[in-house]
């Protein structure tokens, strides 16, 4: 009999923590299928469009060498046949099927495909540095969305020298208020333009339009309002929830199917899925890896939770915001600012790499925060109403 074959989707960090978890047993064959040959630090890709980082790392720092990487893209999953189909063409079999896809921006205005510029991907960010390149040093930048990613982006672009407008409806809405207001200093020091309680209802070439009518010009116009799954899930008949994240239990395992495992930004347990975060990845990535050993090993996977500890941005290379939180991602009002809550940050993001070199030579030693708290709250919760709008 064969070596069982796990396939993960996905190279971001949940899928490589959940493949380096997953060679612990000596016997399953990994093989991670991913469509650059480069792990690609998502945390830092508005650093990468302001020139401050590459955020790129090798697989070969992060990567558990047994792990077979299959450079190439996952067009269609046959759950049925245990299957998945490549981009080039080729078949490839599976056991069990890790779900770790990540996510990517949406962008739902009239003209943002067309003219807005998007930040989620390695190849996204490096369109909108060409796109900067290339543009004045004093051409106006519009960009849209009040999110960490909105918010680091503005900074790290004012920083640097550019004229920058931030729309959105609300700054920082999963942060305290007063971590709001030091957001909004910051960036103000940095010269940006807030427009809060704004909406683009138009993106078009070298401006946007307002729900108020107002036009406000912008020879690049960066979009980083609103977050979902790929659709691979849903065009393969599998439920996903209205972000298109693969719905499952609260072992991370589909509810259509007990061999296909869904993890990070990509995984919508009982509905409810975590905030997309590398916070969340890294520590959904082995839960995940566990439940597909466990499943191998002829047991039942137990439900797993991960907690968060705080929220933090960066606001240009000098300053940022550690916003502390429950474990259920609630913010509190205890908060590091200024020089230290950019140290803060750039230690996380150089943690969150490091956690995945070590989980690669000590598979088991991910560090997972549990949240107790959250069965409870998926005892509490009818999720059927949850799931009714999901898509098959």
């Amino acid at each position: 009999m064969s070596n069982p074959h796990v396939v993960v989707i996905g190279g971001g960090y949940a899928g490589v923590m959940a493949a380096n978890r997953m060679t612990k047993r000596a016997d399953v064959a990994i093989t991670l299928v991913n469509p650059r040959d480069h792990f690609v630090e998502r945390i830092r890709l508005h650093q990468l469009a302001g020139g401050t980082s590459s955020a790129v790392v090798a697989y070969a720092d992060v990567l558990a060498e047994r792990v077979r990487l299959v450079v190439d893209a996952v067009s269609a999953i046959d759950a049925g046949a245990r299957t998945i189909t490549l981009a080039s063409g080729a078949e490839m079999a599976y056991d069990y099927l890790v779900y770790a896809v990540g996510s990517a921006g949406t962008a739902l205005v009239p003209g943002a495909a067309e003219h807005a510029y998007g930040i989620s991907t390695f190849e996204e960010a490096t369109r909108l540095k060409a796109a900067l390149d290339a543009a004045p040093a004093d051409a106006p930048v519009v960009v849209v969305g009040g999110g960490a990613t909105g918010i680091e982006v503005s900074a790290e672009l004012a920083e640097a020298g550019r004229r920058v407008a931030l729309v959105c409806d609300d700054l920082g809405p999963s942060l305290h208020e007063k971590a709001r207001r030091v957001v909004r200093r910051d960036l103000r020091r940095l010269g940006v333009d807030l427009l809060e309680g704004a909406r683009v209802t138009e993106v078009l070439p070298g401006h946007v339009r307002l729900d108020d009518g107002r036009e406000l010009p912008g020879s690049v116009t960066v979009w980083t309002a609103g977050f979902a799954a790929p659709g691979l899930a849903r065009a393969g008949g599998l439920t996903t929830d209205e972000l298109g994240r693969l719905v499952t239990d609260e072992t991370l395992t589909s509810v259509d199917d007990d061999r296909i495992i869904a993890t990070g930004d990509a995984a919508a347990p009982s509905g409810m899925g975590y905030r997309m975060s590398c916070q969340a990845a890294n520590q959904l990535g082995p839960l995940a890896g566990d439940t597909v050993l466990t499943r191998l090993a002829g047991a039942s996977p137990e439900p797993v939770s991960v907690g968060f500890v705080g929220q933090c941005l960066s606001i240009g290379r000098s300053r940022g915001v550690m916003n502390l939180t429950r474990r259920d991602d609630t913010a509190v009002v205890g908060r590091v600012t200024g020089v230290a809550g950019a140290k803060i940050k750039e230690l996380i993001c150089g943690g969150t790499v490091s956690a995945l070199a070590k989980e690669a030579r000590r598979p088991g030693s991910a560090f997972v925060l549990p949240d107790r708290g959250r069965s409870e709250r998926v005892s509490a919760t009818a999720v059927r109403p949850l799931v009714e709008g999901a898509a098959r």
